[in-house]
């Protein structure tokens, strides 16, 4: 199978690269972090608008496979995160205090729905129960998320932004403006469904602006003067180890508990995923100024580009044996 590096990943890499050499600074800093808090508003109404109830209706009957993708994203991954978290007090190079609050941060972050969703297709498996699933994850994730991480905060000892203003402004920036795009659905919903493209273009060029302002925060910070380059291995390293064990935990987990084969691709890819689209907004209202960002959504970024390169792979080995598997099976055999 080829892959081919995907053209949303470059521009993510540049964006990082021209904060590093051209960090916005002054005023065009200010106007950046007011137009990225007026595009991560609206990239919330428009997802309000986008979503249909009928959605996550659609596979709510299948509540066992839906309570097991929950728990390995809102459960197991942030019991996971927290040992890694720990590190910063005992190898500090290797892990700084922000980098490790990144760690907590991406543990509690909702299923990524476009590339769980995708890829479950992509696998021949059973597609309406990761839209379900997904879309489910992201709605309650923008509330789960604050709270999860306010309860892993206070447990490992973690610090560095105001809890009670990061809800104020998560009500007010991401809960309010979706509330209301739901509300304009009759309206916008048919409008959205038939520019998806648009919609999508318009997901990436909020992500790239949130990344070259909030690197270009951290630069002028210190960023890479305080981030050393083993800690970026180190931090890569982690990423794939989170992966490979969710990945595998959610196999061990449908086979355990008897699921199809077909079910157990909706499990591994929703279960395993972290979104960046909601990960990174998030996370510009919850951390709207602190020095070290550029540090905080680093492992969700690291992690994103893993899981986008694995998923392909994987996606193709689940095809092969699905597709074998239906073969092989009697109807295929009395229909032949």
């Amino acid at each position: 199978m080829k892959l081919r590096v995907d053209t949303f990943t470059l521009l993510l890499l540049g964006a990082i690269v021209l904060a590093s050499f051209l960090p916005a600074t002054g005023s065009a800093a200010d106007w950046l972090t007011t137009a990225g808090t007026v595009a991560v508003a609206l990239l919330f109404f428009f997802h309000g608008a986008a979503l249909s109830r009928e959605q996550i209706i659609a596979g709510a009957t299948h509540w066992r496979l839906h309570i097991l993708i929950t728990a390995l994203t809102f459960v197991f991954f942030p019991l996971a995160v927290l040992p890694i978290n720990a590190l910063s007090d005992i190898i500090p190079t290797w892990m700084p205090k922000d980098l490790g609050l990144g760690f907590l941060y991406l543990g509690v972050l909702p299923s990524a729905v476009s590339s769980s969703i995708a890829y479950t297709a992509m696998a021949k498996g059973n597609v309406p129960a990761a839209i379900c699933s997904a879309a489910a994850s992201n709605v309650f994730g923008m509330m789960l998320t604050p709270f999860l991480l306010l309860l892993l905060v206070s447990t490992s000892g973690a610090g560095g932004f105001s809890v009670a203003e990061a809800l104020k402004d998560i009500v007010m920036q991401l809960l309010l403006p979706f509330a209301v795009g739901h509300a304009m659905r009759p309206w916008l919903g048919g409008y959205l469904a038939r520019n998806e493209k648009l919609m999508a273009r318009y997901d990436q060029c909020v992500i790239w602006l949130i990344v070259y302002s909030a690197f270009s925060h951290s630069v002028v910070s210190g960023l890479w003067q305080n981030l050393p380059l083993q800690a970026i291995v180190f931090a890569i390293a982690l990423c794939f180890a989170l992966l490979g064990f969710f990945m595998v935990m959610a196999r061990f987990l449908v086979r355990r508990f008897g699921f199809s084969l077909e079910d157990e691709t909706a499990v591994v890819f929703c279960g395993s995923k972290k979104s960046l689209a909601s990960g990174l907004p998030m996370a510009k209202v919850l951390f709207s100024g602190h020095p070290g960002f550029g540090m905080i959504v680093l492992p969700i970024m690291c992690y994103n580009q893993i899981q986008v390169i694995v998923g392909a792979i994987l996606a193709q080995k689940y095809r092969e044996k699905i597709e074998q598997a239906r073969e092989s099976s009697p109807a295929h055999t009395a229909e032949n």
